[in-house]
């Protein structure tokens, strides 16, 4: 039975045991710590061999910069969009006035951080001690950390060829695992929507159905409007794009985790045609700087809580939100509740009580899910935008582009090219998951 089929089927027993019974479904969080245990364990020793090999194959430090280049530079500029988008609709449809504001306790912020240090952030991107950082789960210390291993090997060249194979080494092991832990999402995907629906339950749906109601709107607006008129400017196959990730979003959808799906993904995404390089520079980086779900909930957020409270919400104030969530965003590497710390640091700094943020909590499941969801898209799209970006570039100069290359060599036998790498055979064995 496909991971999709038995995925769905886990999200129907999940709210089945949820709703009849709680103190099962309370107990049944365990299959989803499992599960994100299971993936939290491979994603780094995945993620940083791939960055390296990306970073130390190409053909000069030059690519590396422009690539991150292009990559930030798209980050902020869509971002920005959807804030503006989420503002815009918030605004229009009048969300939080007359929300039960009394009703929000609190004490349910008291486990949160209150704002975000940038001192602390810019030394958790370059920690002292890269064991630690691995331990910690640091995803964006490890990513600087390898872009400088990544370029010191390309400075070497042939002398760092002994170190390439062994992390070519590392990453097919890696990705063998990841398909293991793949296969018992499902059991992830039923803890979490067990636990969801009996601890949380929908007594506070009615009065900030308002709020849910914004917020999926205006995620179906940016994954029906805006990025498919990205897609088109870049050319990228959007709807065939959607389709080849469309299980990992929907695994991420509902275990609320997108680093559940990280290494998957850059395999779907190869397996789209895709350079390796891009992929595994490109996704990782985004996952700490592209959230595109969790900023438009940010933006209807405080919207909502500004509305509830009779804050100023004219068009200055509402620039200044956008202004400083584009500032905020930026700063959620690494952060625990990453989404609702940003929230408290953005009402704290235009002066909105965080009673208003507590109230949000009673549905932020529900959410989250969409939000985690849109935020894979968002990162499968960036890495195809900026491979699209650089095939032109290499096109002008009459250079063949890296996936080009692959390709023709997966046509023969792998084992005879010089340099097949994982990524490959780990594409061809998601398709032919799929496929089962």
């Amino acid at each position: 039975m496909p991971i999709g089929v038995q995925s769905i089927i886990a999200v129907g027993l999940g709210a089945l045991i949820g709703a009849l019974a709680p103190a099962v479904g309370e107990q049944m969080k365990i299959l989803g710590d499992l599960f994100l245990n299971l993936v939290q364990v491979v994603v780094l020793p995945l993620v940083f061999p791939l960055i390296v090999l990306g970073i130390a194959r190409m053909e000069s430090v030059k690519k590396v910069g422009r690539i991150a280049g292009k990559a930030i530079l798209y980050f902020e500029l869509v971002t920005t969009v959807i804030l503006l988008i989420a503002v815009g609709l918030a605004k229009s449809t009048g969300i939080g006035k007359g929300a039960p504001v009394g009703a929000a306790d609190p004490k349910d912020l008291e486990s949160l951080d209150q704002g975000i240090n940038f001192h602390e952030l810019i030394l958790h991107a370059v920690p002292k001690n890269i064991f630690a950082a691995f331990s910690e789960g640091n995803l964006l210390g490890a990513i600087v950390f390898a872009l400088l291993v990544g370029v010191a090997m390309a400075a070497i060249g042939e002398k760092a060829a002994p170190f390439a194979s062994v992390l070519d080494s590392v990453a097919t092991v890696m990705f063998k695992v990841v398909g293991y832990v793949i296969r018992v999402a499902p059991l992830g995907v039923l803890g979490f929507l067990s636990y969801d629906v009996a601890h949380y339950g929908f007594g506070n749906l009615r009065s900030l159905v308002g709020f849910i109601a914004v917020v999926y709107a205006g995620l179906v607006i940016v994954i029906g409007v805006l990025f498919p008129l990205i897609a088109a400017i870049y050319r990228v196959r959007y709807v065939q794009l959607l389709k080849s990730i469309a299980n990992l979003a929907g695994i991420a959808f509902v275990t609320r985790s997108s680093e559940a799906v990280l290494a998957p993904l850059m395999g779907k995404l190869e397996a789209f045609g895709l350079s390796r390089s891009t992929t595994s520079f490109v996704v990782p980086l985004g996952y700490s700087f592209n959230t595109d779900g969790s900023v438009l909930y940010q933006a209807a957020g405080l919207v909502f809580i500004a509305n509830a409270y009779g804050a100023d919400t004219s068009l200055p104030a509402l620039l200044v939100m956008v202004g400083v969530l584009v500032l905020l965003s930026k700063g959620m590497a690494g952060v625990a509740s990453a989404s609702v710390v940003v929230l408290i640091a953005a009402g704290n700094s235009i002066g909105l009580p965080p009673e208003g943020i507590a109230l949000l909590l009673g549905v932020d499941f529900i959410v989250d899910m969409a939000r985690t969801g849109v935020n894979v898209i968002g990162n499968a799209l960036a890495a195809a935008v900026v491979d699209s970006s650089e095939k032109r570039r290499e096109a002008k100069d009459g250079r063949p582009h890296e996936a080009t290359a692959d390709a023709t060599a997966h046509d023969d036998d792998p084992r005879e090219t010089d340099d097949p790498g994982p990524e490959p055979r780990f594409a061809q064995a998601l398709q032919k998951d799929d496929a089962r």
